[in-house]
């Protein structure tokens, strides 16, 4: 969303002058970087560019050995890349997967390779979609892989679960992280979640600044009528849980060695682009009316998220049908539950998604 990179922008005006720059974060970095190099002999760590629909893309590749499953990341936002974060979190699933990141068009490191007045008539939901489909695709030859395991995070896990109804062929299995089902059904529960949270706490303020929202989520769906009640909802821990000051999560891009300092620049600019762009073409976006997928459905769900509300995913799930199906609730997490919970969403991996990826005989 907007808010979160109008929080990272708060946080990095903030710091002393001599914080902003490149340098005093170079050794940090350069101790990520070493930390996580991949070492192992037919290990893959590897950027490179691809064009998805027309459009110049960055994709990152690590793991520690090729002849592992691939699991492709589809970040949130729209334009929230994941990619700057992903050294806190990813490194234990590059041992068992081989992990793809990649900046969507008009998001992060792709931002400034394509013209944004060119770009902002094809960012539509069905393009990507068909971009991650051609990534797969790309990516099968590129590594001789058969399937892919496809994971979706918040606005990405509508990228995610569309190419699995359209293309179930490509995938292992499907996993939701932060899984949104139908927009508008989604906005309603959390800013009512967040309202009854308000009022709770006897802040009249917050609970007049929501209702005045109305009528959304029907009428016009705008970015800044969504960003008007998750700006109350995130200091009530429906972003992270039990974590209302974000600062130090917001700074963890600053030691990535994917991003420089250009690069973050880049993200907040793709960001505001991204979310504004494409954010009044969700609103009738809805997966209700799927009720049946041919591939098998995990979703990973913080048990507190009202960002992207995991109760109204949890009661599609509930009716949908699938080769397989399982929903694992994070007790301790909202929506972020890789970073909030590394060890059980790890675990669950192991668990249960890494072996929907074995051949059978």
């Amino acid at each position: 969303m907007r808010l979160v990179f109008a929080i990272i922008t708060a946080i990095a005006l903030s710091l002393p002058a001599a914080a902003q720059t490149d340098d005093a974060y170079a050794p940090a970095r350069a101790i990520v970087a070493d930390i996580g190099k991949i070492v192992t002999p037919n290990g893959v760590q590897e950027t490179f560019e691809v064009t998805l629909g027309g459009a110049r893309q960055v994709v990152s590749v690590r793991g520690s050995d090729r002849d592992n499953p691939i699991l492709i990341f589809v970040h949130g936002g729209p334009g929230a890349v994941e990619m700057p974060f992903a050294w806190a979190f990813q490194r234990p699933w590059e041992d068992v997967f081989t992990v793809v990141q990649y900046d969507q068009r008009g998001a992060g490191r792709s931002y400034p390779l394509n013209d944004p007045v060119t770009l902002a008539p094809t960012m539509t939901p069905e393009r990507y979609r068909d971009d991650a489909i051609e990534l797969i695709e790309l990516l099968k030859k590129r590594y001789g892989k058969r399937k892919v395991v496809l994971m979706g995070h918040s606005w990405g896990s509508i990228v995610g679960l569309s190419v699995a109804v359209k293309r179930p062929d490509l995938l292992y299995a499907y996993v939701g992280v932060g899984q949104g089902i139908d927009f508008r059904d989604g906005e309603k529960a959390g800013m009512a979640w967040t309202r009854a949270r308000a009022m709770a706490a006897g802040d009249k303020r917050a609970v007049a600044a929501i209702d005045a929202l109305a009528p959304y989520p029907q009428g016009d769906f705008t970015i800044a009528k969504a960003d008007g009640w998750r700006k109350y909802a995130i200091p009530y821990g429906s972003l992270i849980y039990n974590k209302p000051d974000l600062t130090y999560y917001f700074q963890t891009p600053r030691l990535s060695p994917e991003y420089t300092e250009a690069d973050r620049q880049a993200w907040g600019k793709g960001s505001e682009f991204s979310v504004t762009t494409l954010w009044p073409r969700l609103a009738d976006v809805s997966f209700k009316p799927i009720r049946k997928l041919d591939v098998p459905l995990i979703f990973l769900l913080g048990r507190h998220d009202y960002t992207v509300p995991s109760p109204v995913a949890a009661a599609w799930f509930a009716q949908a049908k699938a080769p397989s199906k399982k929903l694992i609730w994070l007790e301790h997490s909202a929506h972020m539950p890789m970073v909030e919970e590394p060890g059980h969403f790890f675990a669950a991996l192991l668990a249960d998604v890494l072996p929907l990826t074995k051949e059978k005989k």
